[in-house]
């Protein structure tokens, strides 16, 4: 179903599909979004789901909560972006994914002078990708960064650390670089106790931007085939994931359909 949504003082089209609102905006909308967001200090979830994400959630009741309730949806993933546009045509315009949406609402913050905070990735990766947003944008303000060790989600006194350390620097805006689902998940954990403004949920973005992992080519990213050009970069830890788990995503594409010709 196509709609509309309001987002702080405007109104943006929607796209309901898998349960989720996702906002029917160009790369460089979201980000202005974004930015605005974090101008007034409106809190809220940024997520950015695509097909591993939608067959995580369908599979978990907590992460589908999360995703629910966020405030702010983008689509990461072609074959949403196909769907939506056979769908609920006019659909959503383009793929908006978070290793797009954070070197340019880090970029446009800078002419905004927010305050920016970027908390994941391991060791060093969050200051490396830091020093590579300056040397592009050196007017950026950044008050933070903190890389959390495993098992942080599990761990009472390292989400209160975690808290302390943004809280402190009182960003505009939170980058958090911590994995799917884990991050969400933690994030909406600890929501009530930030003190922040949005809070972007770009899982791998952070070594993407930090330049420790090549991306696809874009024709490649247009194709919808950037998950073949990792799993070949990667093929142990992803093989299963893209082979295995995401099949589930044609089941769930079928049912979206058959749903959507219901209500029409």
């Amino acid at each position: 179903m196509r709609g509309a949504v309001k987002v702080g003082a405007s109104v943006r089209p929607h796209v309901a599909m898998f349960g989720l609102r996702f906002a029917a905006v160009t790369l460089h909308e979201a980000a202005r979004m974004l930015v605005e967001a974090g101008a007034d200090r409106r809190k809220g979830l940024v997520v950015t789901p695509n097909v591993d994400h939608l067959v995580i959630i369908h599979r978990d009741a907590s992460a589908r909560l999360v995703y629910q309730s966020a405030s702010w949806v983008f689509a990461d993933g072609m074959p949403i972006v196909w769907l939506s546009r056979v769908l609920h045509p006019p659909g959503v315009p383009e793929r908006v994914t978070g290793s797009d949406l954070l070197p340019l609402v880090a970029s446009q913050s800078a002419e905004r002078g927010l305050r920016l905070f970027f908390c994941g990735g391991a060791a060093g990766v969050a200051e490396r990708l830091v020093a590579r947003l300056q040397e592009a944008t050196p007017r950026m303000n950044i008050v933070g960064t903190y890389s959390p060790p495993l098992g942080f989600e599990s761990d009472p006194d390292e989400s209160a650390r975690m808290v302390r350390r943004c809280n402190d620097a009182r960003p505009d805006i939170l980058f958090l670089g911590l994995g799917t689902p884990k991050q969400e998940l933690w994030a909406y954990r600890h929501l009530s106790e930030l003190n922040v403004g949005p809070i972007l949920c770009f899982g791998g973005a952070f070594d993407l931007a930090a330049g420790l992992k090549a991306r696809a080519p874009r024709w490649l990213r247009n194709a919808g085939l950037e998950w073949a050009w990792r799993l070949a970069y990667e093929p142990r830890r992803l093989w299963k994931r893209y082979l295995v788990q995401d099949v589930v995503f044609a089941v769930l594409a079928v049912k979206e359909a058959i749903r959507g010709r219901r209500r029409h």
